[in-house]
């Protein structure tokens, strides 16, 4: 009672604590999941997600932050600047993929759309991606009116093309950094759908990998399959190259050094009784360093010509594409994070987590030579995720079955970046 009459006779603000970040996400819990529920209704495929972009631009402006559209094609950048200080980029990912959901949820995607080959197929944000948006905006709502806590500038980033792998690539063509200023951090986190939703993992160096795709034609002399004499069978060959390539991991490269070459596609001839002229091999290849990112693509080459000469075939084509570069956690800001995340949330519910051979185009604001870090929140209420490993059915990111048990997700997603950006930016 003395402390509010004074105060309220001189003049002074009365003290009042400050909000803490799992306090002020669990205020807001609720305006975030119906945001949350509008882009999980509206998704949309990789450089097309025109009104996911339009919205988060809205969502963005509506507390001050100096929005740039267009960046990279559907790019979104928004600037907020708050004295000195450092520069810190918190990115989300926009786009969703093509998978028909199969949740039954109330609110389950309907979407569909005509792939480039003109096949009606579902859209769905199966990668979380969703959450991902939702959280930025949270920020940008977080940090525009928590002033007094930070300072410097922040860029909130919305990215399209991740699921291609070559939007950040994009981005950083447009002169992302030129325009908008290089940032001293990047911050950016991924939903894990293993992993129980009061919990977070942070682990420095390698995270994710490499990602080539390889198209592989191997070709051939087609005729009667009833007189292979007279050809040279393209089925055959590839079979013999498929073999062949699970060899380059086991005996070329260092049990030490991960890789993966996995054929997932292979397509040759038209009916029974005729050996056509080609086979169509896809591949996909993985690998974590440059080094041996190099030596697996040039050891598929090698012995899909090798292989070809062999069989007496014509020199197969073999092309590569969608390369995306192995996400490296800047290994010191991922051991200040991680110290951060066991303040909020407890030593028992931070862990380092696994390295994946999945990819990650976020890798490339790293290999432009700014700090990253990518760190995973669950997504899965602990009981729900109990029952669901008992029953060894715990769906996967890209599942049609896969969903977040959103308000949870929702509030780790919120305090975990919040509590990492202030520690950051602090004043």
């Amino acid at each position: 009672v003395f402390l509010a009459l004074f105060t309220a006779i001189s003049g002074i603000p009365s003290p009042v604590l400050a909000e803490t970040p799992r306090e002020w996400a669990t205020a807001h819990v609720g305006e975030l999941y119906q945001l949350y529920q509008y882009f999980h209704t509206h998704p949309e495929l990789s450089f097309q997600e025109v009104e996911t972009a339009a919205r988060v631009a809205k969502e963005l402006k509506a507390v001050g932050v100096d929005v740039t559209e267009g960046v990279g094609g559907t790019g979104v950048v928004g600037v907020l600047k708050n004295g000195k200080g450092p520069t810190v980029m918190l990115r989300t990912d926009l786009d969703a993929l093509p998978v028909t959901e199969l949740t039954g949820l109330a609110y389950a995607s309907k979407v569909k759309v005509k792939d480039p080959s003109g096949v009606e197929v579902g859209v769905m944000h199966a990668c979380g991606h969703d959450i991902h948006i939702t959280n930025l905006i949270a920020m940008a709502r977080y940090f525009s009116s928590h002033k007094d806590q930070w300072a410097g500038t922040l860029i909130f980033l919305g990215q399209p093309a991740e699921e291609r792998g070559s939007g950040a690539k994009k981005m950083l063509d447009d002169k992302l950094f030129e325009r908008f200023g290089k940032p001293d951090y990047a911050l950016a986190l991924h939903g894990d759908s293993s992993l129980a939703s009061n919990m977070v993992g942070c682990r420095g160096g390698f995270m994710l990998a490499n990602v080539d795709s390889v198209d592989i034609t191997v070709r051939g002399r087609g005729g009667h399959g009833a007189m292979p004499h007279t050809t040279v069978d393209p089925i055959v060959t590839a079979a013999q190259l498929i073999l062949s390539l699970q060899t380059i991991v086991s005996r070329e490269m260092k049990p030490t050094d991960p890789a993966v070459v996995t054929v997932g596609s292979i397509h040759g001839g038209t009916k029974h009784n005729i050996i056509g002229d080609t086979c169509h091999l896809q591949l996909t290849v993985r690998s974590y360093s440059d080094e041996v990112r190099a030596h697996v693509l040039s050891a598929i080459k090698r012995k899909a010509k090798g292989i070809a000469a062999a069989a007496g075939a014509p020199e197969p084509i073999i092309e590569v594409s969608e390369g995306t570069p192995a996400m490296f956690n800047d290994e010191k800001l991922a051991n200040r994070m991680s110290e951060v995340f066991k303040k909020e949330f407890g030593k028992d519910n931070v862990i380092p987590g696994e390295p994946s051979m999945g990819g990650e185009d976020f890798s490339q604001y790293g290999r432009a030579g700014v700090p990253i870090l990518m760190f995973r929140v669950g997504t899965v209420e602990p009981a729900r995720l109990e029952r669901l490993q008992k029953l060894e059915a715990v769906p996967s990111l890209h599942s049609p079955l896969f969903y977040p048990d959103a308000e949870p997700t929702l509030i780790t997603a919120a305090q975990s970046m919040i509590a990492a950006t202030l520690e950051l930016m602090k004043k």
